[in-house]
Order: C-alpha cells, then sequence, then structure tokens
C-alpha cells in the first residue's frame, strides 16, 4: 500500500490551499484558464480578492513546490507570481515554459513574464517563439508567447514582434497562423489589467471592460502531459 511522504503530504495540502481554492464552485486553476470571465460581478470581485490575498501570502517555498508539480499547480503558481511581480522567479518561469511539458501551464507563465514587463522577459518570450513557431507539430502556448511579446512591444516601446509577423514569416507559416495576435495581445493586457486591478483592490473599476471579452475555453482534469 503507498503511503505519502511528509513532503508529499505538504505539497498535496499546498495544492489544495491555492489551486483547488473554490468551495464546491469551478475549481481556481479552472478559473484561470479563462473561466473566470464569466462569473458574476459580485462572485468576480469575491474572486479577485481571494487571488490577491493568496498572491501576497504564499511563501517562495510553497510558489516553487507548486511550480514542481502538475499543470495544474504550475500555472496557479505563475498566476501568483505575476500578480505579486516575484521576479526572482523570472529565470525559473523562463526554464519551465522553454521545456514546455505540460499543457496549459505555459499561458501562465507567459501572463506573468507580461507582468514583469522588462527586457529579460521579452528575451524570454522571443527565444520561445523562435524555437516552437517552426515546429508544426507544437500546437502549445505560442498564441500566449506572441500576445505578451506584442504586450511588452507596447509598453517598452521595442518592436521585437514583428520579424515574426512578416508577410509569410514565422507565425504565418507556423501551427498558430488561423489565431490573431493583435486579439491575443488585447487579451494579454486585459488580463494584466485584471491582475492590477486584484492587487490595487479595483476590481469593480473592471468590471465593465471583462465585458468586452469572452472567456477563453475551459478543459477539464484529463489534460495530457507533452
Amino acid at each position: 500500500m503507498w503511503l505519502p511522504t511528509l513532503s508529499e503530504l505538504r505539497q498535496i495540502a499546498v495544492a489544495r490551499r491555492y489551486v483547488s481554492a473554490g468551495r464546491g464552485e469551478v475549481r481556481r486553476y479552472l478559473q484561470l484558464m479563462g473561466a473566470f470571465m464569466e462569473l458574476p460581478d459580485r462572485q468576480l470581485v469575491r474572486f479577485g480578492r481571494s487571488l490577491a490575498r493568496h498572491a501576497r501570502r504564499i511563501t517562495d517555498d510553497d510558489l516553487e513546490m507548486l511550480l514542481a508539480f502538475d499543470w495544474r499547480s504550475r500555472l496557479t503558481a505563475a498566476w501568483l507570481i505575476g500578480l505579486d511581480r516575484r521576479t526572482q522567479f523570472r529565470e525559473r518561469l523562463g526554464t519551465l515554459l522553454l521545456e514546455s511539458e505540460m499543457v496549459y501551464a505555459g499561458g501562465g507563465y507567459c501572463f506573468a513574464l507580461a507582468r514583469f514587463a522588462e527586457d529579460s522577459d521579452a528575451a524570454i518570450l522571443i527565444a520561445y517563439l523562435d524555437r516552437y513557431l517552426p515546429r508544426l507539430d507544437c500546437y502549445y502556448d505560442q498564441h500566449d508567447a506572441m500576445g505578451a511579446l506584442l504586450r511588452l512591444d507596447e509598453r517598452l516601446g521595442t518592436d521585437h514582434a514583428a520579424r515574426f509577423l512578416v508577410p509569410d514569416g514565422l507565425w504565418e507559416r507556423s501551427a498558430m497562423r488561423e489565431q490573431d495576435p493583435h486579439e491575443q495581445k488585447l487579451f494579454m493586457a486585459e488580463m494584466c489589467a485584471f491582475a492590477e486591478s486584484c492587487m490595487t483592490g479595483t476590481v469593480n473599476e473592471w468590471l465593465p471592460r471583462e465585458r468586452l471579452f469572452p472567456a477563453q475555453p475551459m478543459y477539464g482534469d484529463d489534460a495530457p502531459e507533452r
């Protein structure tokens, strides 16, 4: 009979506290995949307050533990890191993004890098796009990475994304060619605006903007590893 170690028990407890939070509602990790955009206003405000509270409260050790766990935990950890702008995790997130071992978590890494909004974050996104856009067999997180890079270009006054988006360039020849990069940029910018409203206690002021963006598709618990 399998018995978990003390370390595994702690990991499970941390995941229950931060990843599966919801009290009978849709689990937090599913909300962070876009379902929160469909919440009624009062629930969305509560969700934002809960996110901000946990983003400030969680320890770096617990974040490291989540980043070493499954895709649900990695996605949630990335959001909490991005919300609180814990830039000490930049290198770790960049490594995980480039490895792309698990589905769905990459969107969280891209969100966090967009929140950090520094040149080094753009460099990570560029490296990711250089690696995965030529891979026609990889329908990964290139759309999130492009949205984040375009967002950073706007914030930093740079033009890094341009070379990917030229006619017959890497984007048009990639598995993501049907995606509109500028829509991805707008969505990523709105995720960052939502995060800022969470951390400043102004989700009520953000609510009218939420209605402009349809919720992203949700996925079940049976997501495969890559």
